[in-house]
């Protein structure tokens, strides 16, 4: 250690940083990892790399990882690089020392991590951990013992050759109080397979192979049915679920391979999917929720990447342009299926959006190509059934929609008993596909129904017949004032609906403003009185050509008003709308109302 001058003539002391070997190992456990079965990914990871290495140098030599879970404990055996003593003191006792470093640029595209930090990792599962290696690039170097306790402390020392007679290196693990199970065969046996069937070499937990190469989706197969067969049973065995269909995710520029899995059953558009992804053969995550747009979560995928990077802690991708590129070259990959099924295969197109509609719906709306394509094949839901646009704007030159659940449920029966098609947009993307259809049909009309032209179908009522139930009128118009909405008669089918309630967004929006304003303070009061609006207020239409109608329309005092809650409430439940506690206090009301009408004229008439 030596001094140095600073500017202003006085001295400072170099000094280095101590590592706390415990609090790191708490660290990794605890906040870095999700769980200690990554110390056997950092094993294969490291074993892995100390191949690419010694093959950078020499391409002919072996390629070989064996585990061998004994006594207790866990050996892992390479024919990588191995290590000199230098490399033990320089590596593994500086942390964040990497052998990849340190003249092997060429051959740094094939390393997955850095062999000092993962091999500490694996003091998450170890008391202790010794490593046995002969160096390849150095001929003639002895083998040498690198020894380390959780403690913090180590030892180095030199072998005879007949310790390791091969280059290469060996781990071996002593576990720790509490995680010997992480150490058996099974569970060494199942890590090193769910981690490393797709790592290129040659990897057995004892004499069972761990790798199963060539992937799936790179096998030769005897023909598409054999392949779709094929990678059916791999989703079954990966993801637990047969696919509808498999989606080729292979894009040499991107460096990626994999298969896209289509699910069978709907799922929810805001579910975020777990993606397996590999990165240069071993698994990194499969968790990954970043890898598809979000519109494509009707599939998981399985990946194997060499261009993609990982978190610090190797679980999870890092998110940057390389990651935003190839997302989108792997959902223009989703959409080209799409579009094939649609040209050339449209039975397995109707069953697939049986289920996924809504994810087609989602990319339909950014994507005119897309909207074009899947035209003939979206539902939607319409007074003449479910149909797609393309149909429904065939038998309509207007086509009208309903921008919510309940404005179509208002109007649907009497729109379709007038001629008028009407479309259900308020299913999620639905209003916004309705309103691009003519971007991708030049000449169709898309009109919104609002409460005014559905009313503006109804036909009037004679003047005479009107004015005679002016009476009954002025009373009805009179019990709904409270509620915000307005009576007027009118003529319309189908003649077994007595009564209709009609309100738009904007209606609904003041009736609110107007019920806090009565319940607000002064100050309060006054600011929602600024934000009066004019909108129309609800109405409530009765159908004159009903008989119940008729009859009521005799009736005077406070049985006519009575009966008008009724209607009221009757119109709204048939509408499915949701009732406010002043519509709940009024339907019972009006029942109670009616029963003591009823049981009073059973009285009289005893």
């Amino acid at each position: 250690m030596t001094s140095e001058t600073t500017p202003s003539g006085g001295t400072t002391t170099p000094h280095t940083f101590q590592v706390d070997l415990r609090g790191l190992v708490d660290l990794l456990s605890h906040h870095l990892y999700s769980s200690p079965r990554v110390y056997l990914r950092e094993l294969l990871q490291n074993a892995v790399d100390a191949i690419t290495a010694r093959r950078a140098e020499d391409p002919g030599a072996p390629a070989r990882v064996r585990l061998y879970a004994t006594g207790g404990g866990l050996r892992v055996e390479d024919s990588g690089i191995g290590l000199t003593e230098t490399d033990l003191h320089s590596l593994l006792a500086t942390i964040g020392r990497s052998s990849k470093r340190e003249g092997l640029e060429s051959a740094r595209a094939g390393f997955l991590g850095q062999f000092g930090i993962g091999l500490l990792a694996c003091f998450v599962v170890a008391a202790e951990i010794r490593v046995v290696s002969r160096s390849a690039r150095t001929p003639g170097a002895p083998p040498v013992e690198w020894s380390a306790r959780d403690d913090g402390s180590y030892t180095v020392r030199t072998l005879p050759d007949s310790a390791r007679p091969e280059p290469g290196t060996t781990v071996y693990l002593a576990p720790r109080p509490g995680t010997a199970d992480w150490l058996t065969e099974e569970r060494v046996t199942a890590l090193a397979r769910d981690f490393g069937s797709l790592l290129p070499y040659d990897v057995r937990v004892g004499d069972t192979p761990v790798s199963e190469l060539p992937a799936p989706w790179d096998r030769a197969y005897p023909g598409p049915a054999a392949r779709r067969v094929a990678l059916a049973r791999h989703c079954h065995d990966v993801f637990g679920f047969t696919p509808l269909d498999s989606v080729d995710l292979t894009l040499p520029v991107a460096g990626v391979r994999g298969v896209a899995y289509v699910l069978p059953s709907a799922v929810s558009p805001a579910q975020r999917s777990g993606h397996r992804v590999h990165l240069k053969g071993m698994l990194l995550t499969d968790r990954a929720d970043e890898l598809l747009p979000d519109w494509a979560f009707f599939v998981r995928c399985v990946i194997d990447t060499d261009s993609l990077r990982p978190t610090a802690s190797r679980e999870s991708l890092y998110a940057d342009e390389t990651l935003a590129a190839v997302r989108e070259a792997l959902g223009d990959r989703i959409r080209e299926w799409l579009t094939g099924l649609a040209a050339g295969d449209p039975e397995r197109l109707a069953q697939f959006l049986s289920v996924h509609h809504l994810g087609v719906k989602s990319l339909a709306r950014h994507d005119s190509d897309m909207l074009r394509t899947m035209l003939p094949w979206l539902p939607f839901e319409t007074t003449d059934g479910r149909l797609s646009l393309e149909e429904f704007a065939q038998r309509h030159p207007v086509v009208h929609f309903a921008r919510t659940v309940e404005e179509y449920r208002q109007v649907a029966p009497i729109a379709s008993a007038q001629g008028i098609g009407l479309i259900n947009g308020g299913y999620t993307y639905d209003s916004e596909l309705v309103e691009r259809l003519p971007e991708v049909r030049p000449g169709t009309v898309v009109a919104e129904l609002d409460a005014d032209t559905v009313t503006a179908h109804l036909d009037a009522v004679d003047p005479a017949e009107e004015l005679a139930l002016a009476g009954f009128l002025a009373a009805a118009r009179t019990r709904l004032e409270p509620l915000g909405c307005d009576v007027v008669l009118r003529a319309f089918h189908p003649l077994t609906v007595p009564a209709l309630h009609l309100d738009d967004r904007a209606a609904r929006h003041e009736q609110a403003r107007a019920e806090e304003e009565a319940q607000a303070d002064d100050l309060w009061a006054g600011i929602l009185g600024s934000l009066r609006g004019s909108a129309p207020r609800a109405r409530l239409v009765l159908n004159h050509l009903n008989p119940l109608i008729r009859r009521i329309g005799s009736l005077d005092g406070e049985l006519a008003g009575t009966a008008t809650e009724a209607l009221y409430g009757q119109a709204l439940l048939m509408a499915q709308r949701p009732l406010r506690p002043a519509d709940s206090a009024l339907l019972n009301r009006a029942f109670m109302g009616l029963l003591e009408w009823a049981t009073h004229d059973q009285e009289n008439g005893r």
